[in-house]
């Protein structure tokens, strides 16, 4: 499977935000964007008009990182959010938020999204008692997810398990940090979500 392999931290330059891809370190001074807080490359300091299609292809953009999704498979949740009934930005954004490896990092259980899809991908998680290691797994209200018997004695987990518990949680998930287990409640509402997207932006990128 195809995925990006450069600096994660050249993304949130690109994008002009930070995305939050490498977790603790984009608290820190280290962050590469607070260091450089300007578009990667040879002309990047230089100032450039940006069209209203620029500005729309760079919302998709950032959606797509912060979320960690490739191109045609952000073009099949686009297309499943405009079929269903509801706002298609808000949808699309609920959609991406139901992805298992989302919901691992919402829980607390990885410092990043790209930390949650590696621990997926090795058959750490199970939804409703079946393991599941493919990221992109929809979850959906009522699922609970749960961190393999196994999992739980490493020392990793255990860490993680405090972490979350200094992080807090999100309203529409329930968190039992003591079994290291989530139950999705509900799908968020946009008010709830904390990712700097402007959605709007990406329903007229795809109605061109």
């Amino acid at each position: 499977m195809a995925k990006y392999l450069e600096a994660s931290c050249k993304l949130c330059r690109r994008e002009g935000t930070k995305l939050y891809l490498k977790g603790d370190r984009c608290y820190s001074e280290k962050c590469a964007f607070v260091r450089k807080g300007y578009p990667p490359g040879q002309h990047g300091r230089g100032r450039k008009k940006v069209s209203e299609y620029g500005l729309q292809l760079r919302e998709k953009q950032k959606a797509r990182r912060i979320y960690g999704v490739l191109e045609k498979q952000f073009k099949r949740y686009f297309r499943e959010a405009d079929r269903r009934k509801g706002i298609t930005g808000e949808i699309l954004l609920q959609i991406l938020e139901s992805r298992l490896d989302n919901m691992a990092y919402r829980m607390g259980l990885a410092r990043s999204r790209a930390d949650a899809r590696q621990l997926v991908r090795h058959g750490h998680f199970l939804v409703n008692g079946r393991k599941v290691n493919i990221p992109s797994y929809l979850t959906k209200p009522g699922d609970v997810i749960t961190v393999k018997d196994k999992s739980k004695k490493s020392v990793f987990f255990q860490e993680m398990a405090q972490w979350g518990s200094a992080q807090g949680t999100v309203d529409w998930l329930e968190v039992d940090r003591e079994n290291m287990s989530g139950k999705i409640i509900r799908l968020p509402s946009r008010e709830e979500l904390d990712v700097p997207i402007t959605e709007h932006l990406i329903v007229e990128l795809y109605s061109r």
